[in-house]
């Protein structure tokens, strides 16, 4: 693997979250909206929920991090302040602030099986902490798990200090590490 980058998406990089999503085998589908509140969640087309996204890019809301090999746009993780999501665990105490929540990790699949999704964690967890956060959750999932595996697996999360905070849902567990 080259060397990685990692940049906030923005204005100036919403065209490299655009590439690495409508690339084959990318996102698209969903663009990342699934637990961030929109208009008409059951109707929405996927242009809608591009479209939803990229209105919080304009407004200024953090979503995420784009990760590059050699400057080519090839992993993301969606990385937010936790109240610009909806309700992400049955026990989330919603006056608590200053929480920051990793939701989804995505990697191109020639990219794969690098280490790039720890490697996204970890500039998660700097990124969130550089803008005031006092925790990163995660809510990840059994390696075995049916689904929910773009939430990320256990084992990352434990190697990075995080530890279970509860459980949401029949499959993901909440994970919290303070910063």
């Amino acid at each position: 693997m080259g060397t990685l980058s990692v940049k906030p998406v923005t204005e100036a990089t919403w065209a490299d979250l655009e590439a690495l999503f409508e690339g084959k085998g990318g996102p698209s589908y969903c663009w990342c909206m699934p637990f961030r509140a929109m208009d008409n969640r059951s109707t929405a087309s996927n242009a809608d929920r591009k479209a939803a996204l990229r209105s919080r890019v304009e407004a200024g809301v953090p979503i995420g991090l784009v990760g590059y090999v050699d400057g080519e746009p090839v992993a993301w993780c969606s990385l937010a302040p936790r109240e610009s999501f909806v309700k992400l665990a049955d026990k989330q105490d919603a006056a608590e602030q200053h929480v920051w929540s990793v939701t989804c990790f995505f990697v191109r699949r020639d990219h794969r099986k690098t280490g790039l999704s720890a490697r996204m964690l970890d500039e998660a967890l700097a990124y969130a902490k550089a803008r005031g956060a006092v925790a990163l959750e995660g809510y990840p999932v059994a390696p075995n798990s049916p689904s929910y595996r773009f939430m990320g697996f256990l084992p990352l999360f434990e190697g990075r200090g995080f530890h279970e905070t509860g459980r949401t849902g029949t499959r993901r567990h909440v994970m919290r590490k303070p910063l």
